[in-house]
């Protein structure tokens, strides 16, 4: 994920556009579901 910073922009509104880029993404719900093996029949009953 970038986003760019224009001149004068402020570093506040920068790091929620880029909060909000990551969230949309799925990028933190992803982290959050690796951070530990799933054993294969969990993942099937969550897909479920």
């Amino acid at each position: 994920m970038e986003i760019h910073i224009g001149e004068g922009q402020n570093l506040e509104k920068a790091l929620r556009q880029f909060r909000r880029k990551v969230q949309r993404a799925g990028i933190l719900a992803d982290m959050r579901r690796k951070r530990r093996y799933e054993k294969p029949s969990e993942a099937k009953r969550r897909k479920a």
